[in-house]
């Protein structure tokens, strides 16, 4: 399997002059899911996480409701990529057959190959009441994202995504080249170890698109913070689905887009 990161000579300019050494980058592979022998999605990814990556995927695009419903799950090494070749049950092979359809997804995007626009609009499910959360607690989960973050410290040029509770800290935490993929990644890591949702955060160091709610509210969990700033639609997707939007995190406070009542604010706005 291929290292996640990839150390390349480079120049170096400055004001100073011109210098040369070593770099590390993010490797970014051609991963392609199929179910049942036949290809439904090729996404560009991260090579690290990819069981991870094949069970989030399939989740949060409505392919399956429990990784049980993966009868076989193999990860197979191609001269130009990787295969994520998966086996359904028979129920979820129908649901499959119903809503099949290929994507051609360079890193970044979310939504290619959705061939109609009410598909990409879908409404977010709605989320369960979850508990609130004192300021206090936002900023540590925040902060506590970077030391973490092993590939993105190396390279400077990958997006995290990873799940908080106030008793245990970060629970997990994925990385990948594309924002989409390290939430997927993440569903996958929270589905296979059966972990309760509702009571925590997903913390994201990307900005806060609608497929990024999309994609949360499959996942369960009522409250969403990010380093970044969330777009309209991504705000008017969250309100309906009754998601708490926390966004433009940093260490000295962070806005509330939505469902402010799950923020437990010390003091009242001026």
């Amino acid at each position: 399997m291929q290292d996640p990161v990839h150390v390349v000579h480079r120049q170096i300019w400055r004001e100073t002059g011109l210098q040369e050494g070593d770099r590390p980058i993010p490797e970014e592979t051609a991963i392609s899911l199929t179910y049942n022998g036949g290809s439904y999605a090729v996404m560009m990814a991260t090579p690290r996480d990819l069981e991870d990556f094949a069970i989030g995927f399939s989740h949060n695009e409505g392919i399956i409701d429990d990784p049980a419903a993966i009868d076989s799950l193999e990860v197979i090494p191609l001269d130009d990529g990787i295969e994520l070749r998966m086996w359904l049950a028979q129920a979820e092979a129908g649901r499959l057959q119903d809503r099949r359809r290929h994507i051609a997804g360079p890193t970044g995007c979310g939504l290619c190959g959705i061939d109609s626009i009410s598909e990409a609009m879908r409404p977010a499910a709605t989320v369960p009441p979850g508990r609130r959360f004192r300021p206090g607690q936002i900023m540590a989960a925040v902060r506590s994202l970077a030391p973490l973050q092993a590939i993105n410290a190396a390279t400077r040029a990958v997006h995290a995504a990873a799940f908080w509770t106030p008793a245990d800290g970060i629970v997990a935490l994925r990385e990948d080249v594309g924002r989409h993929n390290a939430l997927d990644k993440l569903a996958g890591a929270l589905a296979r170890a059966s972990v309760a949702t509702s009571e925590g955060i997903i913390l994201l160091t990307s900005r806060v698109s609608v497929e990024m709610v999309q994609k949360s509210a499959m996942i369960g969990v009522p409250t969403v913070a990010s380093v970044s700033a969330p777009t309209a639609l991504a705000v008017r997707m969250a309100e309906a689905a009754g998601l708490t939007l926390v966004a433009i995190a940093r260490a000295d406070g962070f806005e509330i887009f939505t469902h402010h009542d799950r923020i437990a604010t010390e003091t009242a706005p001026a």
